[in-house]
């Protein structure tokens, strides 16, 4: 097998990507908009997109499509005004997760989902500014929401909480990764990964 990535292999990145991306906005549109869900946004998501990923598993079976959906997908969250941090978290988790699916050869169950829970992690990009600008990131949402919806934004996202945002996000993808397992069981044993 040709170890390096050809045109369909980037045809289904890219595909994948948006679908992944897709999905995700389905939950996180409706619910950015309530201050108090913004803590399990990411948790939410990564549960809901362990079905596409999963699809995405049995197909990704060189090393650095991983990678590439997670970049693509920090970059996609900065189109949306989420900003750009995703990106650099996307080549850092985006190339963990590959590395530990390719340890199995693409082929241990046990190895995508930790993968797929590790590649979730580019996920947190989208707090760093909500943790570590916390002044811009307030005006931010004020310009865009109104003070009111600042403060409350702000309110439930005190700097404790950002290690309950990165374990919530992480365990999420694991219980995604099952369930999106589950339901593409066939495709699983037709791609022969057990």
């Amino acid at each position: 097998m040709n170890e390096r990535l050809q045109a369909k292999d980037l045809i289904n990145v890219g595909l994948f990507t948006v679908l992944y991306f897709v999905l995700g906005c389905c939950v996180a549109i409706p619910i950015g908009f309530v201050p108090i869900f913004l803590p399990i946004l990411g948790s939410l998501w990564t549960l809901i997109t362990g079905i596409p990923f999963m699809l995405f598993a049995v197909r990704a079976r060189k090393f650095g499509m991983v990678t590439l959906m997670a970049i693509l997908s920090g970059l996609l969250m900065g189109f949306t005004g989420m900003g750009f941090w995703g990106v650099p978290l996307g080549v850092v988790f985006g190339l963990l997760g590959d590395l530990i699916m390719k340890s199995g050869q693409y082929q241990s169950w046990k190895k995508t989902l930790l993968g797929y829970g590790v590649f979730s992690l580019w996920m947190v990009g989208t707090y760093i500014p909500m943790y570590f600008m916390v002044e811009q990131s307030r005006a931010d949402f004020a310009a865009g929401f109104g003070e009111e919806y600042a403060d409350k934004v702000m309110s439930v996202m005190p700097s404790w909480s950002l290690i309950l945002v990165i374990a919530g996000i992480f365990l999420c993808a694991l219980l995604g990764g099952v369930i999106g397992r589950a339901l593409l069981k066939k495709h699983f044993v037709k791609a022969g990964i057990a």
